[in-house]
């Protein structure tokens, strides 16, 4: 049993706390704004079901394994990864992994934080009436007016910056935990508002039917391939952000428990973002396969002609804004946490060097869409870049050395210790066996299948 360390950051109060923190770091624009449409581009309840065995299989034993050496470790990802690794006897370029998950959460937050700035432009849009009886070229005008336009795209992304620093800088106690006791029960309260009004509003029985009654024939190889790698991204794996968060959770909890939790909550948030969609969706004619722009292109039509609808689409985005705001904050958080506990800076100060330079980067994002359209590279402009980056290489494989290093370089008797499990029980075995066999293979068949090879 390794001596038990202290996180110079703080920790969370209790256990719930942590799992409400988690739950945010996971639920985001992946699971508000990415799932609906992925779902309805791979034909519903069958993809529905395929993601949620995903869940179970790559998920779960992923996040157990990162919250594991972020607990173990008490310190940023690149110093817990340097630790660890001595601990085990092992080289410290162990750390290597820990980097790449800093660098991950700060070039998605890049780029996130330029997409939740259109929620924020659409929070004004719904709330001041845009939308009401506009038809669908007016509203779709709307949005590639706002992504054609540098200064627009500019003040959104810094007001959401400056509401992520401000967060961050005020630390563990003060900043995140009072912001994720917030954020939280608002998201869900918003969404369970939002899901009550497809009730009354939308086809809803329609959009059961849809998200919930599988149809195999319409399962594809790459539909598989898709679910697969959302449920690892949705999970915030391999960046950084639960690893750190781990980090601040209190000794006594359990890992496998919480860890649970935290994947049936995000997926709960999920699937009640599909239910309170395609039931509006289907009452107004729209295509549930619409792609990226069901949500900023397609939903405001819906919005705009129902009764209520001003009223109800504000709620929608300014939900979105919420989801959005509860991953910022753990996206950065990393960077922030080495900062202070190698340089010796204060959150203050790591806080504003950290969002400047993510504030900075995102300005290539904001002008890929204008200005840079024109320059590509393989096709891909500056934020597909990032966006294909990160996604599609650096997560993957950040996810596949954590369950590596858990289950192959730390000694069994390490990590259950930490798990607070039997050595030889059948909970740690089966957690073991998932993560050094089953869990690596999935990974490298989404990461060969993201580069092209399969």
């Amino acid at each position: 049993m390794s001596t038990k360390r202290e996180s110079i950051h703080g920790q969370w109060s209790n256990r719930w706390i942590f799992i409400l923190a988690a739950t945010g770091s996971a639920v985001g624009l992946g699971n508000i704004w990415k799932f609906p449409y992925i779902t309805g581009e791979n034909g519903g309840g069958a993809f529905v079901l395929v993601y949620l065995l995903c869940i179970a299989a790559i998920g779960i034993p992923i996040m157990m394994a990162e919250v594991l050496l972020g607990r173990r470790g008490r310190q940023s990802p690149i110093n817990t990864m340097k630790t660890l690794a001595r601990e085990e006897g092992r080289s410290g370029a162990w750390a290597l992994l820990g980097w790449s998950g800093v660098i991950a959460g700060f070039l998605i937050l890049s780029y996130y934080s330029v997409i939740a700035g259109w929620a924020l432009a659409y929070v004004l849009n719904a709330g001041s009436g845009v939308f009401t009886n506009a038809p669908a070229a007016e509203i779709q005008n709307i949005f590639a007016a706002l992504t054609a336009s540098p200064g627009q795209l500019i003040f959104w992304h810094s007001l959401f910056m400056l509401m992520t620093m401000l967060v961050v800088a005020r630390g563990v106690k003060k900043g995140l935990e009072v912001a994720i006791r917030f954020l939280m029960p608002a998201l869900f309260v918003l969404l369970l508002i939002m899901v009550g009004y497809a009730i009354s509003s939308g086809d809803f029985v329609r959009g059961l039917r849809f998200l919930f009654t599988p149809d195999f024939s319409k399962i594809t190889g790459e539909g598989v391939l898709i679910a697969m790698g959302h449920a690892f991204f949705t999970l915030s794996l391999g960046m950084g952000a639960i690893m750190i968060y781990g980090s601040y959770m209190p000794q006594n909890a359990s890992i496998a428990k919480t860890s649970i939790i935290v994947a049936l909550a995000d997926t709960a948030v999920a699937l009640l973002a599909g239910m309170a969609i395609f039931p509006i969706v289907f009452a107004n004619a729209l295509e549930p396969g619409a792609g990226p722009g069901l949500i900023f292109q397609t939903l405001p039509i819906a919005f705009g002609s129902m009764p209520g609808g001003s009223f109800f689409g504000t709620v929608f985005f300014v939900l979105l804004v919420l989801a959005a705001w509860s991953s910022a904050i753990s996206l950065i958080e990393p960077a922030v946490a080495w900062l202070v506990e190698n340089k010796g800076w204060t959150r203050i100060k790591a806080s504003a060097w950290c969002g400047f330079a993510t504030w900075l980067m995102g300005l290539g994002t904001v002008l890929s869409f204008n200005e840079w359209s024109a320059y590509t590279l393989w096709g891909k402009n500056f934020f597909d870049l990032l966006d294909f980056l990160t996604s599609n290489i650096m997560l993957p494989l950040g996810g596949l050395f954590i369950a590596l290093f858990a289950a192959w370089v730390m000694k069994s008797s390490s990590t259950a210790d930490e798990l607070k499990l039997p050595e030889n029980g059948m909970a740690h075995t089966g957690w073991r066996f998932l993560v050094r066999f089953v869990t690596p293979v999935a990974v490298i068949i989404v990461f060969l299948n993201a580069i092209g090879v399969v």
